[in-house]
């Protein structure tokens, strides 16, 4: 018997590999030019409209604030544009109170028993502070009455911690003690002077040796918002505040014999004179105006009214020609029979949507992030330019904006080739994306919308991604218009940018259950 052998072929076998899957539908987005062109576009018109919104920004030198809160105007060489002054993490402030102060070097601390606060605001603030200096954007940590909000301890104009509840009076007046340890300090509160409760610690960095401590009291204006559809206002009214002191007891050194009085900001606002102190045996009575905290930008704050997020207003635009790109990525195989050929070559259907929404993913993000970072960098070079107040971003903040702004159009189109792959049509798919991303972002621009409306949509619809950029974080102790026609989202920008992953995570596995389920 002769045996027959077999013969091998020296070429190996073809492999049904992932990476071969994802290099085939690779080639197929880049050879097709109409994609590579819609994701041009994407930036272009994300980018351009970002520009003509920074052209169109009113100069500094036209507009005039009423709130007189920023603190002193300087003025540059583009038309006046107000320079405000910048805390410990890069943020701008509010730094505008008075101060009656003594130099405290080394470690020590200063106690004090507060028995009024009078004054219109509910933030008025009346307390001790210990501050790295005079000058505004200082590091700081403070003890505090305030108008209704109780006791607090707020450190570095974002720090914030309470303390006792209720008002002070005469019959219940507050106790407060700051003690610095280095570049440590602790704030106690207390009812009665003798039984203490710490509040908060918090560690200052780069505090001087020598520190400046003592009382303060500041006072921020109300605000009085109006809007209806398409103009919004706001019309700042300022306000003052005064504190009585009494029981006041030093530890540690106290090179200074006697206090100093300041007014750390240039004052109280024009209209709110009387800012300063008095004392009489022991007695402190203090005036201030103004108010420590965060700056908060837009349209309807008192901060400047152009942010980063403006310049991003055409992202919905380029967030649709993206999703044309998308959806077409997978109907055009199905509208020219194409997908039989992909699926026969490879079986497993799953790896087919997988591998298309990573490529389809990928491409959208480089596409969103270039277009991001165009409309950030050119607008405020351009804003800059033509003279208009810009609301100083750190930048970490403007990376965080530039970066989600990338990874919402990522996960966008991949949430558009899910329902593409779902509805095979894409002027259906198309549709679908506009109605539940980009018509609840519009929605939120103009004033005049209902707030609630608004809210509602910005956190159950795939467009809570949009929080990611929100240009400054909405603060419990600075009351402001935080609202989305302001800027502002009802979502923390990752947990916004979580509703639209959760939504195209279901979209993915409805479509995978369809694609093998459904005759190609």
């Amino acid at each position: 018997m002769t045996a027959v052998t077999p013969q091998r072929s020296a070429a190996r076998g073809a492999r049904d590999g992932f990476g071969q899957l994802l290099h085939a539908e690779w080639t197929k987005f880049r050879t097709v030019h109409g994609w590579v062109i819609g994701m041009i576009v994407a930036i272009l018109v994300t980018g351009g409209l970002g520009v003509l919104i920074a052209k169109s920004a009113v100069p500094s030198c036209s507009v005039h604030s009423s709130s007189g809160q920023p603190g002193p105007v300087q003025h540059g060489a583009a038309c006046g544009q107000p320079s405000y002054p910048l805390g410990p993490g890069g943020e701008p402030v509010r730094d505008a109170f008075y101060f009656v102060r003594q130099p405290l070097a080394g470690n020590g601390g200063i106690a004090v028993r507060v028995t009024s606060l009078t004054g219109p605001a509910a933030w008025s603030k009346g307390g001790i502070i210990i501050s790295g200096g005079t000058r505004q954007g200082s590091a700081y940590a403070a003890m505090m009455v305030t108008g209704r909000h109780g006791v607090r301890m707020q450190w570095n104009y974002t720090g914030d911690t309470p303390g006792l509840a209720g008002l002070v009076s005469a019959a219940r007046p507050r106790w407060l003690r700051l003690t610095r340890d280095g570049g440590t300090i602790t704030g106690y509160d207390s009812a009665d002077g003798t039984h203490w409760t710490r509040v908060g610690t918090v560690a200052l960095a780069g505090l001087p040796a020598t520190v400046q401590a003592g009382l303060f009291v500041t006072s921020p204006a109300q605000a009085a918002y109006s809007s209806t559809l398409g103009s919004g206002s706001v019309n700042n009214s300022p306000t003052q505040a005064t504190a009585v002191f009494d029981h006041i007891s030093q530890a540690g050194r106290w090179p200074a014999s006697a206090w100093a009085g300041d007014d750390v900001g240039a004052g109280g606002p024009a209209g709110a004179p009387g800012s300063g102190y008095h004392q009489v045996a022991g007695r402190f009575t203090v005036t201030g105006s103004g108010d420590i905290a965060p700056l908060i930008g837009g349209a309807l704050n008192d901060g400047p009214a152009i942010t980063v997020r403006d310049y991003l207003l055409g992202t919905f635009a380029g967030l649709i020609a993206v999703a044309v790109v998308a959806a077409m990525f997978m109907t055009a195989e199905y509208r020219r029979g194409l997908i039989r050929t992909t699926l026969t070559a490879s079986p497993h259907r799953g790896r087919v949507l997988a591998a298309k929404a990573i490529v389809i993913g990928s491409a959208a993000f480089i596409t969103g992030l270039a277009a991001a970072a165009a409309a950030v960098l050119i607008a405020t070079d351009v804003a800059h330019g033509n003279g208009a107040a810009v609301f100083p971003e750190p930048w970490p903040t403007e990376l965080r904006i530039i970066a989600g702004t990338g990874a919402l159009i990522a996960v966008a189109a991949v949430f558009t080739l899910a329902v593409a792959t779902m509805v095979r049509r894409s002027a259906a798919a198309i549709l679908i994306v506009i109605v539940t991303i980009v018509i609840p972002f519009v929605l939120s621009a103009p004033p005049g919308i209902p707030a609630g409306l608004t809210e509602w949509l910005l956190r159950i619809t795939p467009a809570a991604a949009f929080a990611l950029q929100q240009p400054t974080p909405e603060y419990y102790q600075v009351k402001a218009s935080y609202i989305p026609s302001s800027g502002f989202f009802p979502l923390a920008p990752w947990t916004g940018f979580a509703v639209l992953c959760a939504w195209t995570a279901l979209a993915l596995a409805a479509a995978a259950y369809l694609l093998k389920r459904r005759d190609a």
